[in-house]
């Protein structure tokens, strides 16, 4: 249980190889994560080849760590598997709704989860990688995924070449809601984002970006709204496109 409260994000890999051995292990436990009525809506896709990395790098924003770490797992959310199951057998599939792109991408998270938490029982490092969302319709495209098929996340995989601080995080009782959902107040708000304001590296974030406070540092640079909007309208569009019903 040490390796989840332990868990860093790993943005600088070795050059070591991961023996097929043991990356075939990680996806295996990644495969007894709890799942929509035993359906496995998942696939993942591994890339180890350098040609391979350098198509999909730009597709997450040139993170060096694409490139530095020996494997790649791109994590689809998967109703084509099943679906051409009930095909071949007779059955009616009505799976390309929004409450199968829903049921399928927990699915790929959970099954995502497992994996990142075997890898790290290894000794090896991860880190979770959100832009395989923000250009879906690329990856679509690159890794000739078919209809029925969307990326939700992707993650790199190696041996750690650093050691950062634990990240932090809110108060647990910052999440918890004792039996009925009880909505913030602002003292409240402010109680829960005290510790994270003051630390000297968010203070740091504000000075360097010359803005008033992190709030408006995630909200002026980080995830502007202009571009989540952009990004939303692509991801629909594209969910569309790959047969989605929504």
């Amino acid at each position: 249980m040490d390796i989840l409260f332990k868990h860093r994000s790993i943005r600088q890999y070795k050059s070591t190889p991961i023996e097929d051995e043991v990356l075939n292990q990680i996806i295996e436990a990644g495969t007894r994560a709890s799942n929509t009525g035993n359906m496995q809506l998942y696939s993942v896709v591994i890339t180890k080849d350098i040609k391979a990395k350098e198509k999909l790098a730009p597709l997450h924003f040139n993170q060096p760590m694409v490139k530095q770490a020996p494997v790649l797992l791109t994590v689809c959310a998967d109703i084509n598997r099943f679906n051409l199951w009930c095909e071949e057998r007779n059955a009616d599939a009505g799976y390309n709704n929004l409450l199968w792109l829903m049921n399928s991408t927990i699915d790929a998270s959970l099954f995502a989860q497992n994996l990142c938490v075997e890898a790290e029982s290894h000794g090896l490092g991860i880190c979770y990688l959100g832009t395989a969302l923000y250009n879906a319709k690329e990856f679509i495209d690159v890794l000739e995924l078919p209809k029925g098929v969307v990326p939700i996340t992707a993650v790199v995989v190696g041996y750690p070449d650093h050691k950062p601080e634990l990240t932090d995080r809110l108060p647990l009782d910052g999440v918890i809601h004792s039996e009925k959902y009880e909505d913030y107040m602002p003292e409240r708000i402010n109680e829960l984002h005290e510790e994270k304001e003051n630390l000297a590296s968010s203070k740091q974030f504000v000075k360097e970006n010359e803005k008033d406070n992190l709030a408006q540092v995630f909200t002026d640079v980080r995830y502007k709204k202009v571009e989540s909007e952009f990004f939303s309208k692509k991801l629909l569009a594209t969910l569309r496109e790959q047969g989605f019903n929504i």
